[in-house]
C-alpha cells in the first residue's frame, strides 16, 4: 500500500544500448577497492540537513504541500550537496522548491494537479542535468558532465562506483515490506520476495558505515541502510554520474579521482 505521507517516483527502466556502460569503463581500468567504511553520509543532519526535496511533505514547496513523485530530483540534489561540501567548497543549498521547479521543467508536472505527477525515467533526468543542470537557492545551476549505467543488482560494482564517484543514483522496484522497515529505522532488507511491487524509487548512495554487506543511501530527508540482498532483488538500474564539482582544488576527485583520466577513458568508450 501506498505510504500516507512519502511519495515514490521513478518510472519503470527500459534499456537502451546506446547507454554508456560503467562495467565497460571498469574493464579499461584497475579500479580502487572501496575500504569496509566510507563516504560522506554524515555530511548533513537527518531531517534538518538532508531534507525531503518535496518527495513528501515540504513546507519550502508551499505551505502545507503534501509532497509529490520527484524523488529522482530530489536525489540530484542531494547528490550535488554532498560533491558541494565534500571537496571542501563553498556549499550549496537545495531547497524542495528547487527540486519541484525541475521536477515540473522535466516531466510537466503542476503543483495541485496530481493527474500531473507521473515521475521520472532516470535517463531523461541524467540528460536534463547534462543540458541544463539542478537549480540551487540562488539560481545558480549545476550540470554534469557524463553519466554512466552501472550494471543492475551488482552490489560489488555499486560500492566501487559509489566510493569513486562520491554518490550513485540508484532506481529500485520498491517492495510493499520496506515502508515499515524505513518507519521503524530499519535496514532495507528483503524479509519476503513475494512482497508486491508498490512502484519505482531513487535514492543516492553515499558510502557506508558497515562492514557488513551494506551500503547507504539518502531518502526522504534521511539516511538509510541497504543490503546486498536487497539490491540484488530489487535494483533494476543505476547511474553514477560525473561532475566537475566533485573536483577539489588540486584537481583531484573525492578519492583520488583523476578527471582528464576519466575524461579521456570516457572519449574512447
Amino acid at each position: 500500500m501506498p505510504h500516507p505521507r512519502l511519495k515514490l517516483g521513478k518510472t519503470p527502466h527500459v534499456p537502451d544500448d546506446r547507454d554508456l556502460l560503467f562495467a565497460k569503463y571498469a574493464k579499461k581500468i584497475k579500479l580502487p577497492e572501496a575500504p569496509n567504511v566510507f563516504g560522506f553520509g554524515h555530511l548533513f543532519a537527518d531531517n534538518t540537513g538532508w531534507r525531503m526535496l518535496g518527495n513528501g511533505p515540504d513546507d519550502s514547496v508551499a505551505p502545507g504541500f503534501s509532497g509529490a513523485g520527484d524523488c529522482v530530483l530530489a536525489g540530484g540534489g542531494h547528490e550535488t550537496m554532498v560533491w558541494n561540501k565534500a571537496r571542501g567548497g563553498p556549499g550549496v543549498t537545495i531547497t524542495g522548491a528547487n527540486s519541484i521547479a525541475d521536477y515540473s521543467a522535466l516531466t510537466g508536472y503542476v503543483i495541485g494537479d496530481d493527474a500531473t505527477d507521473q515521475g521520472t525515467d532516470m535517463r531523461e533526468a541524467a540528460k536534463y542535468r547534462k543540458a541544463t543542470g539542478l537549480i540551487d537557492a540562488n539560481g545558480k545551476r549545476h550540470k554534469i558532465a557524463a553519466y554512466l549505467f552501472l550494471t543492475p543488482g551488482d552490489f560489488h560494482q555499486l560500492v566501487t562506483a559509489t566510493y569513486i564517484f562520491g554518490c550513485a543514483g540508484v532506481g529500485i522496484e520498491f517492495p510493499d515490506s520496506a515502508w515499515a522497515q524505513y518507519d521503524d529505522g530499519q535496514p532495507w532488507d528483503v524479509t519476503d520476495p513475494n512482497s508486491p511491487i508498490d512502484g519505482g524509487h531513487y535514492i543516492p548512495t553515499v558510502g557506508s558505515t558497515s562492514a557488513k554487506d551494506e551500503i547507504t543511501a539518502v531518502t526522504w530527508a534521511r539516511r538509510q541502510p541497504i543490503t546486498k540482498a536487497f539490491i540484488e532483488q530489487y535494483n533494476d538500474e543505476s547511474v553514477v554520474y560525473l561532475s566537475e564539482e566533485m573536483i577539489r582544488s588540486n584537481g583531484e576527485g573525492l578519492h583520488g579521482f583523476d578527471l582528464a583520466t576519466f575524461k579521456a577513458d570516457l572519449a574512447a568508450l
